[in-house]
C-alpha cells in the first residue's frame, strides 16, 4: 500500500478548535483575488486563531506554475494567462466546470506530517467521488487522483489506460496549508492540451460528465462536505 495512504492517525482537530468554515464563491474567481484571499486567512489562522477555512471557487481558464514546473512543459504560453504560485507541484490548468477547493488547515491542530496530509487530502476526494460510484484511486508515484479507463486500449506497458480525475497542490506557511484540490465536474477537456499537466505524460484527463454522470457543481459542492467530515471533522457553512 501506498505509504502516504496511511491515515491511522486521523486529522480530526484538536479538542476546542473552532469549527471550519466553509465557503462557496459564486461566479468565477480572479487568481490573484484567491491568492490574496488564502494569504490573509493563512496568516489570520496563524496569529490571531482564526477558523480553518474551505473556500470553493471556479477560476476563469489559465494555468498555474508550481515550485517544480518545468518550462518545457508549457506547450501553449500564449493561451491562457499563466500565474507562477508558491504551490508544490509543476503545471495545471483551472478553469469553469472545475471545483477548486482550497483548503486552509492548521497542521498544529492536528497532525504534523506533510505525506500523510497529502493522502488525506486524496481520501477526501475519493471519498467524495464515491459519492457517485466513481472509483479514484491514488498512485505511488502520482500524486493526484486517477480512474481507470477499460473503455480504452491498454498501454504500450500492458498496463490500464488511467486518466486523471483531481489534481493537489499544497503550499504551507508555519504548518498552516493553502492552495488544495482541483476536481473536474464538466471543463473543457482540450484546455489541457495547453500544457503537460502536473509533468505526467502518458495519461489522459478525464471529467466525471466525460465520464457520462450528469453531475453538477452543487452535487460535488454536497459530496465533497459529506466527505471532509469523515476525513478532517465537520466544516460550518457560511
Amino acid at each position: 500500500m501506498d505509504a502516504r495512504a496511511d491515515l491511522s492517525t486521523p486529522f480530526l482537530p484538536s479538542p476546542g478548535a473552532p469549527p471550519v468554515e466553509w465557503r462557496v464563491a459564486p461566479g468565477l474567481t480572479a487568481y490573484p483575488d484567491a491568492i490574496a484571499f488564502m494569504e490573509a486567512r493563512a496568516a489570520a489562522i496563524r496569529d490571531a486563531g482564526a477558523a480553518e477555512c474551505v473556500w470553493l471557487v471556479e477560476h476563469p481558464p489559465l494555468y498555474t506554475a508550481g515550485t517544480s514546473a518545468d518550462a518545457a512543459d508549457l506547450l501553449q504560453p500564449d493561451r491562457f494567462p499563466v500565474f507562477a504560485t508558491g504551490r508544490g507541484g509543476e503545471y495545471t490548468y483551472h478553469g469553469p466546470g472545475q471545483r477548486v477547493a482550497y483548503a486552509m488547515l492548521d497542521l498544529k491542530r492536528r497532525r504534523e506530517d506533510v505525506r500523510a496530509f497529502v493522502a488525506a487530502l486524496e481520501e477526501w476526494i475519493i471519498r467524495a467521488l464515491a459519492a457517485f460510484a466513481v472509483r479514484g484511486e491514488r498512485r505511488e508515484d502520482r500524486v493526484g487522483v486517477w480512474v481507470v479507463r477499460r473503455d480504452r486500449p491498454p498501454l504500450p506497458d500492458g498496463g490500464p489506460a488511467e486518466d486523471k480525475i483531481a489534481a493537489i497542490g499544497i503550499r504551507l506557511r508555519r504548518w498552516v496549508s493553502f492552495h488544495g484540490i482541483a476536481v473536474n465536474v464538466e471543463p473543457d477537456l482540450s484546455h489541457f492540451s495547453g500544457i503537460v499537466p502536473c509533468g505526467i505524460a502518458g495519461h489522459g484527463v478525464t471529467s466525471l460528465v466525460d465520464l457520462g454522470l450528469p453531475v453538477t457543481m452543487a452535487d460535488l459542492d454536497e459530496a465533497l462536505i459529506v466527505a471532509f467530515a469523515g476525513v478532517f471533522g465537520p466544516a460550518k457553512r457560511a
